[in-house]
């Protein structure tokens, strides 16, 4: 590869790869001293100039001028030095503390300049791919993704998804799911680290955060601001709670993220392997908030106890309080993930030991 072929070179990976010429020339003309310096047994200071036209190389070793060598074996500058006399042989006007170069290019050194470009243009592709990736993955954390699963090993599925691959730890696909190789898949992304060669993106389908985007995908109303979500409480691949609310008088939230005769609803259920989901209505008043939360039990009391620690409780008796309650607690548990409240639920049988009479309306 002569001069210009390089040159040419340059020119089609710079425009193809989004890659600066002068990071290209740069990071050449480093490479080039090491080469020489290995090459040629050179432990002196060199420089190496690449002409951005021609392409042609030189080497240039760097001299500084000093009164006397000093006589230090760990100076890394030490080959470098030159004494002011001699200096004067060579540059007559020179001074101590300055520096002049003179030129050592080898008659073969093309050879080593042709292998060494090519390393460097290779290396400095993979370093604009992987820098590309990254910023094209970058702003993808929290965010619902759809890859094709290419492949699995014992503990992880790996996800294509386009420039880059995800990794879905087994431990986060939704409880009772078959994924196939081959198959499309939605997933979200939890964590992007772009510390090693490349970069690494976790992926689930038991975060919360799933529950959110796939709503937010199925319902325009919630991207259009229209139908507002507050918060998403799951035990994946069993129960969901969401809550929302409307900034449109006309618009029914619920509703809207049921949708007409559930299909909106039942597509989000679908792609969540069955797993139900509770739409309950958000209330700025917690009583109400709560006793929303603990649907599908109706017939309930609400007491506040601690507001400043988000503590409260749930009176309700009969069927109520089992539905309340609900199938190991679940019902109780993501009502209290839901509101943020920590909710007892007792019956007012409990609350009169406790000293305290609750009439239901």
């Amino acid at each position: 590869m002569d001069g210009k072929e390089f040159i040419n070179a340059v020119d089609v990976v710079s425009k193809e790869k989004g890659i600066s010429r002068e990071i290209i020339f740069e990071a050449m003309e480093l490479a080039l001293a090491s080469a020489y310096k290995k090459n040629f047994d050179s432990k002196t200071n060199v420089k190496v100039d690449l002409n951005r036209d021609t392409g042609d190389i030189k080497v240039y070793r760097v001299f500084n001028v000093v009164k006397s060598i000093p006589d230090n074996e760990e100076d890394e500058l030490k080959d470098s030095y030159i004494t002011l006399k001699e200096a004067k042989t060579k540059v007559p006007d020179i001074k101590v503390g300055e520096s002049f170069q003179e030129e050592v290019t080898p008659k073969d050194f093309g050879r080593v300049a042709t292998s060494t470009a090519k390393q460097v243009v290779i290396q400095k592709i993979r370093e604009a791919e992987r820098t590309s990736i990254i910023e094209e993955f970058n702003g993808k954390q929290d965010e619902l993704l759809i890859g094709q699963v290419s492949r699995e090993d014992g503990a992880n599925y790996y996800v294509d998804l386009g420039r880059a691959h995800g990794i879905l730890p087994k431990t986060e696909i939704i409880p009772g799911e078959t994924i196939n190789i081959g198959s499309s898949l939605k997933v979200y992304v939890t964590k992007i680290d772009d510390s090693g060669k490349g970069p690494l993106i976790l992926l689930s389908r038991i975060h919360y955060g799933f529950v959110k985007r796939l709503l937010e995908l199925e319902i325009p109303e919630l991207k259009e601001g229209i139908v507002e979500l507050h918060g998403v409480a799951r035990e994946a691949g069993s129960r969901s709670k969401i809550s929302v609310s409307s900034n449109n008088s006309k618009v029914d939230a619920i509703g809207a993220c049921i949708g007409e005769k559930g299909s909106r609803i039942n597509r989000i259920t679908k792609e969540l392997n069955g797993e139900k989901i509770d739409i309950v209505l958000y209330d700025k008043d917690p009583v109400t908030f709560i006793k929303n939360a603990l649907s599908p039990a109706k017939e309930v009391n609400v007491l506040i106890l601690n507001p400043d620690e988000n503590q409260a409780i749930a009176i309700a008796e009969g069927e109520q309080l089992s539905l309340a309650i609900g199938k190991r607690g679940q019902n109780v548990r993501l009502a209290a993930r839901l509101t943020k409240y920590r909710i007892d639920v007792k019956t007012p049988e409990d609350m009169r030991k406790d000293g305290i009479n609750i009439k239901f309306e």
